[in-house]
């Protein structure tokens, strides 16, 4: 069952016909005291609570999980935060799960807080992401959001960026490289001037609320492209996180190859075939010539790679173990 925050009006239709189409229960934790009620209930006879962020922080709805589990998805933030006095999402918490797989390594930036981090990549349902058929003539496409809700963070006399502080450095690949590039970016009008800077340099823009309105239109963008080009945020980068995309495992999944920037997952997973890396421009073009150039290997080996390392059925198995869950 999944406990959401809140939602009203239409966002809260929209759950409904998404999470409903799956046959998922859910509860609006904010839905007032019965709903709180219910929450409680539901959570005691789990073997666990997963929770995303810290978001669910009802006092009632943690007291009665048998075990508290936090799960940092956007590692380095919450953990800078804590260590700057900000926020601290895991209080309250009995075990800590971050996709961010190369904590604790010593060039890895990110602070551990003292914590005993259990890392997992994300997990992707393979019979939901079929493999689509080999499109070489579509654009390289991604989605994205250019800022996101959190803002850079300034932490031991560095500044940890967004996405945006990383895209600027690539606006010129669709000058350098011979395919066409389209982005389905959240981006607020007021960068007006970023959005000049895309088109100018030949990357056109799909609207992010039609490309990605629903489960079913985000899948069918994915696999109606030709592989990814994959940014990442700043913050991934910078601290050598080994954070990737759950967007570009949704890639790899559908035979579709992906050109990742490097966080550090070029020592977690093979990397040549199927998933690629970069880290500076001249790298990035290099990278959309091989893709291009031996196009059918790649769109196997992508698949290859999810099958192994991405199905859900290993990942989440192998989550609920190091958790000591049977």
């Amino acid at each position: 069952m999944l406990f959401l925050d809140r939602a009203g009006g239409a966002d809260a239709a929209w759950i409904d016909r998404v999470l409903g189409s799956y046959g998922v229960r859910y509860v609006l934790v904010d839905g007032g005291e019965g709903a709180r009620a219910e929450a409680a209930e539901q959570v005691r006879g789990s073997a666990l609570l997963l929770n995303v962020m810290g978001f669910v922080d009802d006092h009632d709805v943690l007291a009665a999980a048998p075990k508290r589990v936090v799960l940092d998805i956007d590692p380095g933030f919450p953990l800078m935060w804590r260590k700057l006095g900000l926020a601290d999402v895991f209080a309250a918490h009995d075990a800590f799960v971050t996709i961010g797989e190369r904590i604790g390594r010593p060039d890895c930036e990110i602070p551990t807080g003292g914590l005993d981090w259990i890392t997992t990549p994300q997990p992707v349902v393979l019979d939901e992401w079929r493999v689509a058929p080999p499109t070489a003539d579509a654009p390289f496409t991604s989605i994205a959001t250019w800022r996101g809700p959190f803002g850079p963070i300034e932490y031991g006399a560095k500044t940890y960026g967004l996405r945006v502080h990383e895209f600027r450095k690539f606006v010129e690949l669709p000058r350098l490289a011979a395919d066409d590039f389209e982005v389905a970016l959240e981006i607020d009008p007021a960068d007006r001037r970023d959005i000049e800077l895309l088109r100018e340099h030949g990357w056109r823009l799909a609207d992010p609320r039609e490309v990605a309105r629903d489960p079913w239109s985000y899948r069918e963008y994915i696999q109606r492209s030709k592989a990814e080009f994959m940014v990442a945020k700043n913050m991934y980068v910078e601290t050598r996180s080994g954070w990737f995309s759950d967007r570009s495992i949704c890639y790899l999944a559908s035979g579709k190859p992906v050109l990742a920037q490097d966080t550090g997952i070029s020592e977690l997973y093979p990397i040549g075939e199927g998933l690629l890396t970069y880290s500076t421009l001249e790298e990035a073009a290099a990278g959309v010539e091989e893709i291009s150039g031996n196009y059918e290997r790649h769109c196997k080996a992508a698949r290859e790679i999810a099958e192994e390392f991405f199905d859900s059925d290993k990942v989440l198995t192998r989550l609920l173990e190091k958790l000591g869950v049977d």
